[in-house]
C-alpha cells in the first residue's frame, strides 16, 4: 500500500530528527570530551549536518509533499494537522535563510566558541571581539530574512527561533512589571537577612561526594540512566534527544552546593524532554514547546522545589550520608537560608533568585542595541559595565566578569537570553497553580515523592509537546495568561514575609 503524502512527511522529518541528535551529541562531546584543538574539525562536521538539515527541509519534493497534505487536512486527525503546521513553520524558516548563510554561521560559531574560552580565560575581550563581530554580521544577515519572511522584526525573528508567539512588546511589558517592583525588593530582602545571617556552609568535598549525590538526587526524581548520563563541563547543558540525553554540571570543591544546583536545572529540562510524547518522539509536534517552556521547568525544579524547606528536609539525610554532614550549619532551617541568600554579584550563573533577572534584562536590552545598530560589538565591554552598575549598584572588575561570562553569545544564541525571566515567570505560574491543585505537595516532596509533581507537569505541559503554542499552553494548564503576578507574589513571600 502506498505511502499517503503526510506519512512521506513524516518519514522525511525522522530522518531530520535523526540528523539533529547526532549534531546535538557532537556539542556534548565538544563540551564534556572533545580537545580544544579539534575545533575546526568539530565545526565543519557540524556545519554538514546543519547543511543536511537545510537541505532536506527546504527541498522541493518537502514543499510538495506539504502542499498534498495540506489539501487532505480532512483525512489528518487533532496532533497530525499539529504537526503539519509545525513541519511548515520550520520549512518556512529554512527556505529564508539561505544554505550559504547556515553553513557560514555554523562554521564561524564552532570557531568563536574556542576564541571565547581563551578571551574569557585571560579576561581580554579583545582576543574575541573579531569572531563575535563575524557571528553578529551573520546573525544581522539571517534576522533580516527572517524577518522579511515572517513579517516580523528582526529581533523578534531571532526570539520566534527560540520561544515561538513570544515577540518584544510582549516580553517588554512582562519585564516591565517585574522591574518595577524589583530593585526595592532586593533591597529590602538584603536588608532583612543582613539581621540574621545564616551560619556559614564550609568546606571542601572531593570531586567524588558531590557527583554521587547528584547521581542520587537525579535517581529519586526519575532520570533513567540506562538512558542518559551525567558529565561535567564549562557550562551546565543538556543535550541529546529522547531516549540518550546527556546532562553536564560544574561541581565546585569550595561550595558543596553549587553543582547540585545545576544538576537540578538541567534535570528540569531533561525530564521535560522524557515527558514528550513518546508516539511523536520524531516528529516536529513531539519537540518541546521552545526554550521559555524549557527554562521554565528548569527553574521549576532548582529554584521552587530545590529552594525549598520540603526539598531540603529531604534531602537532608542525603547530605549526612554524603558529605558526613552534621552540626547545625546543616539543619535544614540554616540550608534555606542559605540558599535563598540575596547578593549583588557580576556573575549570571552565581546569581541569587532576585538578582538573576537583572543580569537577563541587561543582557536582553544589549542585543536589542546590537541589532538596531546603536550599539557596536567593540563597546560591549564598557556598555555592560556602566548597565550593569546602574542596574545592580556594581561594576564588574574585568571582562571575564562581564560581557564574556556567558558563551551564548559565541554560538549566535541571539534572541535565546530573554527566555530566562520568561521561563522563571512561567515556572512562578506553573507552580502557583499546581500546589492550588495539590494541597499535600509539600509533604510529599519531605517524603521524596515526586509522583503527583512529574505528573501533574506530564499531563499539562511535557505531554503537550509542540501541539499548542506557549501562550495556549499556559492558559489551559493555569486558566489565565501568563503575567508576573505570580512571580512578583512567589517572591514577596519567600525574601520578604518569608524571614525568620
Amino acid at each position: 500500500m502506498a505511502s499517503t503524502p503526510y506519512q512521506q512527511l513524516e518519514q522525511e522529518f525522522r530522518r531530520l530528527h535523526a540528523i539533529r541528535g547526532a549534531a546535538s551529541l557532537l556539542r556534548w562531546d565538544a563540551a564534556v570530551m572533545m580537545p580544544r584543538g579539534s575545533a575546526d574539525v568539530r565545526g565543519e562536521q557540524l556545519a554538514a549536518l546543519d547543511s543536511e538539515c537545510h537541505v532536506l527541509l527546504t527541498t522541493p519534493k518537502l514543499s510538495r509533499l506539504i502542499e498534498r497534505s495540506q489539501a487532505m487536512e480532512s483525512q489528518l486527525e487533532e496532533w497530525q494537522l499539529a504537526n503539519l503546521r509545525e513541519m511548515r513553520r520550520e520549512r518556512d524558516h529554512a527556505i529564508a535563510t539561505p544554505l550559504s548563510l547556515v553553513t557560514r554561521l555554523a562554521r564561524a560559531t564552532a570557531i568563536a566558541e574556542v576564541r571565547w574560552l581563551e578571551a574569557k580565560q585571560e579576561s581580554n575581550f579583545a582576543l574575541f571581539a573579531p569572531h563575535l563581530e563575524e557571528v553578529v554580521a551573520l546573525t544581522r544577515d539571517k534576522a533580516q530574512v527572517l524577518s522579511q519572511a515572517l513579517g516580523l522584526a528582526p529581533y523578534d525573528a531571532l526570539i520566534d527561533e527560540f520561544s515561538p508567539g513570544f515577540v518584544c512588546a510582549e516580553i517588554d511589558q512582562l519585564f516591565n512589571a517585574v522591574s518595577r517592583r524589583l530593585p526595592q525588593m532586593i533591597r529590602e530582602a538584603i536588608e532583612l537577612q543582613a539581621a540574621r545571617p545564616p551560619l556559614p556552609v564550609l568546606g571542601k568535598v572531593s570531586v567524588a561526594k558531590p557527583r554521587s549525590l547528584a547521581v542520587a538526587v537525579m535517581r529519586a526524581l526519575g532520570f533513567p540512566f540506562d538512558r542518559g548520563r551525567l558529565d561535567e563541563s564549562d557550562h551546565p547543558s543538556t543535550e541529546g534527544v529522547w531516549g540518550d540525553l546527556r546532562v553536564t554540571t560544574r561541581f565546585d570543591m569550595k561550595d558543596p552546593f553549587a553543582g547540585l544546583m545545576g544538576v537540578l536545572h538541567e534535570t528540569g529540562q531533561a525530564m521535560y524532554d522524557l515527558g514528550l510524547p513518546v508516539a511523536w518522539r520524531d516528529q516536529p509536534v513531539g519537540r518541546d514547546r521552545g526554550m521559555a517552556l524549557e527554562e521554565s521547568q528548569s527553574l521549576l525544579l532548582e529554584v521552587f522545589i530545590g529552594r525549598s524547606r520540603p526539598f531540603l528536609t529531604w534531602l537532608r539525610p542525603l547530605l549526612e550520608k554524603h558529605y558526613g554532614a552534621t552540626g547545625p550549619e546543616w539543619e535544614v532551617e540554616n540550608l534555606y537560608q542559605t540558599l535563598i541568600r540575596v547578593r549583588r554579584g557580576a556573575i549570571r550563573s552565581e546569581a541569587d533568585e532576585l538578582t538573576y533577572p537583572v543580569h537577563i534584562m541587561l543582557r536582553y536590552e544589549l542585543e536589542k542595541r546590537i541589532f538596531d545598530g546603536s550599539l557596536p560589538v567593540r563597546d560591549l565591554p564598557e556598555a555592560w559595565r556602566d548597565g550593569f552598575e546602574q542596574r545592580l549598584g556594581l561594576r564588574p572588575a574585568n571582562d571575564a566578569e562581564g560581557c564574556l561570562q556567558d558563551v551564548h553569545w559565541a554560538i549566535g544564541s541571539f534572541g535565546f537570553v530573554p527566555s530566562y525571566v520568561l521561563g522563571g515567570l512561567i515556572a512562578a505560574q506553573l507552580y502557583e497553580t499546581l500546589r492550588r491543585d495539590h494541597a499535600d505537595l509539600d509533604r510529599e516532596i519531605e517524603g521524596g515523592r515526586f509522583g503527583a509533581l512529574f505528573d501533574w507537569l506530564r499531563a499539562n505541559v511535557h505531554g503537550v509537546g509542540a501541539s499548542l503554542s506557549a501562550q495556549e499552553l499556559i492558559r489551559n494548564a493555569t486558566s489565565r495568561p501568563l503575567t508576573a503576578a505570580p512571580w512578583l507574589r512567589h517572591a514577596e513571600a519567600k525574601y520578604l514575609e518569608g524571614i525568620g
